[in-house]
């Protein structure tokens, strides 16, 4: 798994960053779906420069049982493909409210 990025924020209030990969690098914020219906919609929206790309859904470890949100990331830049990632807790990081978003190669 690799991070493709950092944010900055809490499950609570959303977050932003950076998305960066070898050639993309765009500000990124997923913000709180505040027009959740149900629970099959998401509890986050992603957008980037105005431009919604994709959505993030709150989850609970298996082992931990702690939270942690799960993000799907679509774009021209990715081809026909989603990207899947997780923001889990950024390397070294001195404040709790930093994350990486770190890429799950679906194969």
């Amino acid at each position: 798994m690799a991070a493709i990025g950092i944010v900055n924020g809490s499950i609570e209030k959303g977050f932003i960053g950076q998305l960066t990969t070898l050639s993309i690098r765009a500000p990124i914020e997923i913000r709180l779906n505040r027009a959740k219906g149900s629970q099959i919609q998401p509890d986050y929206r992603l957008w980037s420069d105005g431009v919604e790309s994709g959505a993030g859904w709150i989850r609970v470890g298996a082992g931990s049982g702690k939270p942690y949100v799960s993000i799907t990331l679509e774009a021209p830049e990715f081809g026909p493909r989603r990207l899947y990632a997780n923001l889990g807790r950024a390397a070294a990081a001195e404040d709790e409210n930093r994350f990486a978003i770190i890429w799950n190669a679906a194969d």
